[in-house]
């Protein structure tokens, strides 16, 4: 990519706003991972009989295992919302940045 097309790329508004769409979505998600995440481990650390209590009486799975799996399954679905919204808005965002600087 030549000097000048990376400058007119960059010096477009529409990059300016690809950048700070992205930007607000990763740190935005990257913000919930770190409170569910540091909110799961405050729980093990502070009060860990929440997470060993048993769902049933006599029954052998505990409360930490749905939990778990619950931290797993909105990790994985945070990150096919970002993959869907890159794949979608970004991606048609930066294909009409890259050819109105090819003009």
């Amino acid at each position: 990519m030549s000097k000048d097309l990376y400058q007119r790329m960059r010096d477009n508004p529409r990059f300016n706003e690809l950048v700070t769409k992205r930007s607000r979505l990763a740190w935005g998600l990257a913000i919930l991972t770190l409170v569910i995440y540091y909110t799961y481990m405050m729980l093990v650390a502070f009060n860990p009989k929440v997470l060993h209590a048993t769902l049933s009486e006599g029954g052998m799975l505990t409360v930490g295992v749905p939990v778990g799996a619950f931290i797993i399954f909105i990790t994985w679905a945070m990150t096919g919302y970002y993959v869907w919204r890159a794949n979608t808005e970004f991606d048609s965002l930066n294909e009409e940045i890259v050819k109105e600087a090819k003009k």
